[in-house]
């Protein structure tokens, strides 16, 4: 019955979101309180489960996100962003042309979310694109594949970071295992890949992006620009080593603790970047820009904090203990169990954060006791969550008109490239998890 109620649940969100065209948020809510009625919970029960679902997981999110995304205005403002690539470009030479795009999206899509990263590099592609006379498609993918990569598996992304908190898995090695996955999923579809595709027919606008950018505006140094952008990160990283190699109680453990704890992390990396940047005349004016950044994280927050409320309905309801049931009787590991739920989700709503938030929830109940760890489940679900992109996502159409592609082209580019970043991802995660 109870597992009846879940199935019930899944198909008509998909149903709200796709067909009536629901917001995300409101989806997830309402499906929540239906699923914990079908269970037979008594009503206040379910409020009162909507309500722990949606104040655990924002409660260590909401720092984390919105100051991402102030850190974010901050490096574009500043121009941070564009020296970077530039320095990257420059430094790796037309050879390897497809590892400084990638990597240049791999640094900057830490901090940015992806639609904001990659409309930040479309200049740029389009700019060597007609220097060099490389197809668009061979510049643009590797942004794309590094961008998707840093979007599924990497906090502060919305995704990653929400999935951590409901499997309670450190951060810090989340990031560090993330990395070691992703090398190989940018390596695949966005170097390789691309010299499949070459020789594709396609009609950019060529009003987009004309070359008309002031050469004359200064722009800060590379070490700055790219230390900056990894303050976060590396403090993180730093603290998540202090809790492999110092005793619990050792007073520097608990310092570094503290400062890379994530949110601190993502408040330090902000305050600390304008200094870093120079950018301590302009302190009040980029402060002013900080509006734009928390509306824009507004609605993310929100998508967060539903998918935390059907997470802890399922918990409340009785339907995880169900499931665990369930899953005792099947050999199919956790990893890749997480990893295809997602990934049917994904295909169904086309949302990567509602599919690997939607995912965790539904698996977060079944996998206590299989000594499976939190880190490499975030990493396999986000690799689901990534998959066989296509109409109902937005990432889908955005590539599609800013490249000038047909559907058709579309689906031969961007598709087959989300879909590699997926297996490559469960492959990476499958391998780390013989050692792990």
């Amino acid at each position: 019955m109870l597992l009846l109620v879940l199935i019930s649940a899944v198909v008509v969100l998909i149903l709200l979101i796709t067909v009536f065209k629901f917001n995300a948020f409101i989806a997830l809510i309402l499906v929540s309180i239906l699923a914990g009625l079908c269970a037979q919970m008594p009503p206040l029960k379910v409020l009162e489960a909507v309500q722990k679902g949606m104040g655990d997981i924002l409660g260590s999110l909401t720092l984390i996100i919105t100051f991402g995304a102030l850190l974010a205005i901050l490096l574009s403002e500043t121009g941070a962003v564009k020296r970077i690539s530039q320095s990257l470009i420059d430094t790796f030479g037309m050879r390897y042309l497809g590892w400084s795009m990638a990597l240049s999206a791999f640094v900057i899509g830490i901090v940015m979310f992806y639609n904001a990263g990659f409309i930040l590099l479309l200049p740029l592609i389009f700019s060597i694109s007609r220097r060099t006379g490389i197809s668009l498609i061979q510049v643009a993918i590797p942004v794309a594949a590094a961008l998707s990569v840093t979007h599924g598996f990497l906090p502060p992304h919305p995704g990653p970071s929400g999935i951590a908190r409901l499997f309670g898995a450190n951060i810090g090695l989340v990031i560090i295992y993330g990395i070691i996955v992703a090398i190989p999923a940018i390596f695949l579809s966005g170097i390789v890949f691309p010299r499949l595709v070459r020789g594709m027919d396609i009609k950019p606008s060529d009003k987009l992006f004309p070359e008309n950018e002031n050469k004359d505006i200064p722009l800060p140094g590379f070490w700055p620009s790219l230390i900056a952008a990894l303050i976060p990160v590396l403090l993180m990283a730093v603290a998540t080593v202090s809790e492999l190699t110092l005793e619990k109680e050792n007073a520097i453990r608990k310092v570094l603790s503290f400062i890379g704890d994530p949110s601190t992390a993502m408040i330090l990396g902000v305050f600390l970047a304008i200094p870093i940047l120079g950018q301590q005349k302009n302190f009040g004016a980029i402060m002013q820009k900080t509006s734009t950044a928390i509306e824009s994280v507004a609605t993310i927050l929100l998508i967060v904090s539903g998918g935390g409320a059907f997470k802890q309905v399922l918990i409340s309801s009785g339907i995880g203990e169900e499931l665990t049931v369930l899953m005792a009787g099947i050999s199919l590991s956790p990893l890749i169990l997480g990893w295809l739920i997602a990934t049917i989700i994904r295909v169904s709503l086309g949302s990567a954060t509602v599919a690997g938030l939607m995912a965790a929830g539904i698996i977060q109940p079944m996998i206590a006791g299989t000594g499976v760890s939190p880190e490499l489940m975030v990493l396999a679900i986000g690799a689901g969550s990534l998959m066989l992109s296509h109409v109902n996502d937005t990432g889908f159409w955005m590539f599609k008109e800013y490249m000038g592609l047909t559907v058709g082209q579309t689906f031969r580019t961007w598709t087959i490239m989300e879909g590699i970043v997926g297996v490559v991802g469960l492959i990476g995660v499958m391998l780390l998890s013989l050692v792990v």
